[in-house]
């Protein structure tokens, strides 16, 4: 029985890796934007999963993954992205960097619940 909380990832989905320091006087308005922009993402076609994981030294590193490449480019030049965007560089962000990449294959397992 697969487990279905578990997102579907195949080949030729498009992955962005996100990386970012945050600054720290601005965590209350990051968290209700990202919020709010999260759940648009979400509702975006093609939409297949978002993730974001903290290491200690501070770094944060978000993935995204787009069922196409046609769907990450709809998502990439959403207004409401954009403007987040643009928010995160005035305000939430001391730096970031984005890599996009197309996944060329494709392997998960899990063990069954006992």
């Amino acid at each position: 029985m697969a487990d279905v909380s578990r997102p579907a990832f195949s080949e030729g989905q498009v992955v962005t890796v996100f990386r970012s320091r945050r600054r720290t006087d601005t965590v209350e308005a990051y968290l209700r934007l990202a919020g709010e922009i999260e759940v648009h993402a979400r509702s975006t076609p093609g939409f297949v999963d978002f993730k974001t994981f903290a290491a200690e030294d501070g770094e944060r590193v978000s993935l995204i993954t787009f069922a196409t490449a046609e769907a990450h480019r709809a998502w990439r030049d959403d207004p409401r992205h954009r403007a987040a965007q643009q928010r995160g560089r005035d305000e939430f962000y001391l730096g970031y960097s984005v890599q996009v990449g197309e996944c060329d294959h494709v392997s998960q397992w899990a063990r069954e619940p006992a």
